[in-house]
């Protein structure tokens, strides 16, 4: 609880339910550099202002989106006024990009596991096995993956789906679902 004289500051424990962070985690972050110097009440205890809030989570978001300590460490020891700004904004700037990059690539890769998802409901839909979309296949062989992934297997990939593909075929003609 904030005392009288301090009204706008917190104390570390609010901290860490505001932004999820644990004690541990805000003493750590501190002690390596990643915060400014964190101030501090007449009992010794840590007292955050608004300011430093916002600034830890800065750090919580350059960190969750994977900049590295050590590149944090450099944004805070840049120090703040207007001869550091530029700086600043330019590591900024790097990180954006980067983040950009990441959410790209795990737009792809959301997209490819939707699509395994979708055929995995369509085998289950048709009383198919996982396992039997690539025969006996172990856990983990490429027998699904695209060439430039699958490696030495993708032969052995091609074969699996062009004979699952007659397989579907013959079984489309048996049923009579075939399409003119």
């Amino acid at each position: 609880m904030a005392d009288s004289s301090e009204p706008d500051r917190i104390g570390i424990r609010a901290v860490s339910e505001l932004t999820g962070l644990s004690i541990d985690t805000l003493r750590w972050y501190e002690r390596e550099g990643l915060l400014p110097l964190v101030e501090r009440g007449p009992g010794g205890r840590r007292r955050y202002s608004p300011a430093a809030i916002r600034f830890i989570r800065l750090v919580q978001a350059l960190r969750r989106t994977g900049m590295s300590v050590d590149d944090v460490r450099t944004f805070v020891r840049m120090g703040s006024g207007l001869e550091w700004h530029g700086r600043r904004t330019a590591l900024l700037e790097q990180h954006a990009a980067a983040i950009e990059r990441q959410i790209g690539q795990l737009r792809q890769d959301l997209a490819v596991v939707r699509e395994k998802i979708a055929h995995h409901r369509d085998l289950r839909r048709r009383g198919l096995d996982c396992e039997d979309e690539i025969g006996t296949a172990a856990p983990g062989a490429a027998a699904d993956l695209p060439p430039d992934e699958a490696g030495p297997r993708s032969a052995r990939s091609a074969r699996e789906r062009e004979e699952r593909e007659e397989r579907e075929e013959r079984e489309r003609r048996e049923t009579g679902t075939e399409h003119a």
